[in-house]
């Protein structure tokens, strides 16, 4: 598993005003969303490619356009849809499908209540978004169900992450064979008692939405 925390003064700037809890909703999707197509660029560096035969103005070129099948992006919901519209701005041709996940919040385990995906993924690349990866509970989860449907290569899209969440990834996922890749916009310092990314922004579904 590949781990890459995105270093760029811009991702940090769009961080800090995250983080900060005077921001309002409305700036803090806009700021969540012109933050993910930021770390897009890093995360589809490896998106498959075919040549294809086109006419410029002046000559005929060989460019390149995305394989297929076309790479699907998979926001976990509901904070992952924050996100969404980051992700699709980059990848316009990309299908999309929904996976919904919620923690129990006194065990911290991951569950399963809505799956609105193709049910055979074979050769498919996958992008999944979500804001935090804490306890890496919920992403272990959704990244082995892509898995388990035929996908092949794997990104995960996340604002924040853990050393505690990376490490439970690594364990729980061990044994995939394919490429698995987390693209982050920084790692943060540790978990709290309660399960939440210190310093961390809090509820990224909360403030997205505006519930308190």
């Amino acid at each position: 598993m590949r781990v890459h925390v995105a270093d760029h003064p811009l991702i940090a700037h769009k961080l800090t005003y995250l983080r900060d809890k005077r921001t309002d909703s409305p700036t803090f999707r806009r700021l969540a969303e012109e933050l993910v197509t930021l770390l897009a660029y890093e995360a589809t560096r490896d998106v498959r490619t075919e040549p294809i035969d086109i006419e410029t103005p002046v000559a005929p070129t060989t460019g390149v356009k995305l394989s297929t099948p076309k790479p699907l992006v998979v926001p976990i919901l509901r904070a992952g849809l924050g996100m969404l519209e980051g992700m699709v701005r980059l990848l316009p041709s990309a299908e999309v499908g929904f996976l919904g996940m919620q923690r129990n919040e006194e065990t911290l385990e991951a569950i399963t209540y809505a799956n609105r995906l193709p049910d055979d993924l074979a050769g498919r690349q996958c992008y999944v978004v979500d804001p935090m990866l804490a306890t890496g509970g919920t992403l272990a989860m959704t990244i082995r169900y892509l898995a388990d449907r035929g996908a092949d290569d794997i990104t995960a899209v996340t604002l924040l992450a853990t050393p505690e969440g990376i490490a439970h990834l690594e364990t729980e996922l061990a044994d995939l064979d394919i490429p698995i890749q987390i693209v982050t916009g920084a790692m943060d310092e540790r978990l709290n008692e309660k399960g939440y990314i210190v310093p961390g922004l809090g509820d990224a579904g909360d403030r997205l939405y505006g519930v308190v």
